[in-house]
């Protein structure tokens, strides 16, 4: 296949940056679908770090085109900021490019958001506070603002004038310290106009005539499959899809083309925010996660909750995106654990769950059903080149995976950089 699809097969932060990264050196684009810039991708390459947000991961290659999708929300400070950091370093982004229907996060969106959620109380959802959901809200209501109205700022001052008077009566209405100034925000608008319009683009045009010629596309996914608006641990979710379907939509890509599944999955569990984690730890080896790990959020600064793998949830991540390989990520970490467990299955209130559960009730309940393991102590790391170099136990573990997901493990990562990847098979994902 010409494509392919990489998502998340948990909460996020699988380590889906670093094999977008690795997979799209022989990619001729790569495309970000949906999500903004809530969702942190972490890249090494050498002694450099990256930290994306919104510009795809792919552009660390020369001549990869970067696709910023229909479905994406599109913070134009921060972009413009990563946009700066790449050319500091030396990275052209002439092949940089936004879909013209892609909504826009304006600043009132963040204040919203940070209002809402202060609102919520205990009932908080743990957003990362950037306006993803107040954007989404806006897109689906019908006064969301265009990356497309960029390039007409004639016709901006009207529709600016018209929604403030909405917000600022919601605002008002619900008691938060919110208040736009439409003259402002329409020159804010203004300079976003003359800094980027050279970046828009029709996109769906532009991906389709690259899939007709038959060039390499990487679909690159935010977020993962279980914070899915749809699928996900509802109401505890991002508010974008998740699921690898969502691609066809987003990316405004027809159905003709079939794409390749890649699910990215962590050896262990994380979580960042509220939300049921039935497999969290917080003893001495959710420590050793976190630290060992570096379980630190790109975005947020936030510690990640750290807990065993969970494959009765990947499962039913994998049954919904149909993946079709499996890219298993920080091995290494797990090395000095004695022990290990994986969850395979839930019992609610005593009751073995055939299927994973909808209810948030259920999920809040649930008790894990273990597998045990033999830990290994010998130390894992870039000096392992080959699958069959790594201690028998991580061997067994990761074909446990295997065998309970039905999903090949084409790839094991053991570190953060491009050099720390353990290839089985073939080289070429497309």
């Amino acid at each position: 296949m010409p494509a392919a699809v990489i998502v998340g097969l948990q909460w996020g932060d699988e380590g889906k940056g670093k094999i977008t990264d690795f997979i799209a050196g022989e990619a001729d684009a790569n495309v970000r679908f949906q999500g903004g810039a809530n969702a942190g991708h972490t890249v090494d390459v050498g002694n450099q770090q990256f930290k994306f947000h919104q510009v795809p991961s792919g552009m660390l290659h020369r001549g990869v085109y970067g696709i910023i999708a229909d479905g994406s929300v599109v913070d134009p400070p921060e972009l413009l900021g990563e946009i700066e950091g790449l050319k500091k370093r030396g990275f052209s982004v002439s092949k940089l490019f936004i879909s013209d229907r892609a909504h826009i996060v304006m600043p009132y969106h963040k204040q919203l958001d940070g209002a809402e959620e202060t609102l919520r109380g205990t009932a908080a959802i743990g957003t990362t506070r950037k306006g993803i959901g107040p954007c989404y809200a806006d897109k689906h209501s019908r006064i969301g603002f265009r990356m497309g109205d960029l390039l007409d700022v004639s016709g901006l001052r009207e529709k600016i004038d018209f929604v403030a008077r909405i917000k600022n009566a919601y605002a008002s209405a619900i008691g938060v310290d919110v208040r736009i100034d439409a003259d402002e925000l329409y020159s804010e608008m203004v300079s976003y106009s003359e800094a980027l319009r050279s970046h828009i683009a029709d996109t769906p045009s532009l991906i389709n005539g690259m899939m007709a010629r038959r060039k390499r596309l990487l679909f690159e996914g935010a977020h993962g499959i279980m914070l899915d608006i749809d699928h996900g641990n509802y109401p505890f979710v991002t508010s974008s899809n998740t699921v690898s379907g969502d691609v066809y939509s987003s990316a405004g890509l027809s159905p003709r083309y079939g794409i390749k599944t890649i699910g990215i999955l962590k050896a262990y569990s994380t979580r960042v925010g509220s939300g049921p984690f039935p497999t969290e730890l917080s003893d001495s080896v959710g420590e050793h996660l976190a630290l060992k790990g570096m379980e630190v959020g790109t975005t947020t600064g936030r510690r990640r909750r750290c807990g065993w793998l969970d494959l009765f949830a990947a499962r039913y991540a994998v049954m919904l995106s149909g993946v079709n390989e499996i890219v298993l990520t920080k091995l290494d970490v797990l090395s000095g654990i004695d022990r290990l467990k994986v969850a395979v299955g839930y019992t609610v209130n005593g009751k073995r769950l055939s299927q994973y559960p909808s209810s948030l009730k259920d999920l809040m309940s649930a008790q894990p059903v273990y597998r045990e393991f033999r830990g290994w102590d010998d130390q894992i790391d870039e000096g392992i080149v080959m699958y069959r170099q790594l201690p028998a136990e991580a061997r067994r573990y990761v074909e446990f995976i295997e065998k309970f997901l039905r999903v090949r493990v084409r790839i094991v990562s053991v570190g953060h950089s491009r050099d720390s990847t353990i290839l089985r098979g073939s080289a070429s994902f497309f």
